[in-house]
């Protein structure tokens, strides 16, 4: 199962920079920068625990998803059968 990256997926990025950068300043800055790159894991950290199903494996994910896959399919198929029985009246603008 792939993942998409969004912008908020590398947010923590810029901190990484920034302690970089303060590197060749006094050590102040570089544990100012570390302390909020602490933060920024802990926050993301957080963030995926509180993801719906991360406790489940691979495994039953895939097995979720195939039994969504299927209700969805039946749905439509549904949808299509009871288009074609009737005829809906739309307001005409």
């Amino acid at each position: 199962m792939e993942v998409e990256a969004t912008n908020e997926d590398c947010s923590w990025l810029p901190f990484i920079l920034d302690i970089i950068k303060c590197m060749d300043k006094d050590s102040m800055d570089v544990n100012q920068e570390l302390t909020k790159l602490k933060t920024k894991i802990q926050e993301t950290r957080e963030k995926i625990l509180a993801m719906p199903e991360i406790e489940s494996s691979p495994g039953e994910q895939q097995e979720q998803l195939k039994t969504m896959r299927e209700k969805v399919d039946t749905k439509t198929q549904l949808l299509q059968k009871y288009k074609g029985l009737c005829v809906f009246d739309s307001p005409k603008s």
